[in-house]
């Protein structure tokens, strides 16, 4: 009679654990240093890039320097 209360002590305290454990709410995610940027395409060439890597000009946006001057475009002042 006392093995059977011991096992029965003893699958109590282990459903208390995983259920104490599955209730535990998951921390919260945390801002990824890789978030997707705003994507544009060059006027020029129409080749999709991040907006931070691309070059404005008074028509439009760029891919390089090379296309906005190829497009008579100037730096915006």
């Amino acid at each position: 009679m006392k093995y059977l209360l011991l096992i029965l002590l003893v699958l109590v305290v282990i459903w208390a654990l995983k259920r104490n454990r599955r209730d535990t709410p998951a921390p919260p995610p945390q801002d990824s240093p890789n978030q997707p940027s705003n994507m544009v395409a060059c006027t020029h060439c129409g080749i999709h890039l991040p907006q931070d890597e691309a070059v404005n000009g008074e028509k439009g946006v760029y891919c390089s320097t090379d296309h906005r001057t190829a497009a008579q475009d100037r730096n915006p002042s």
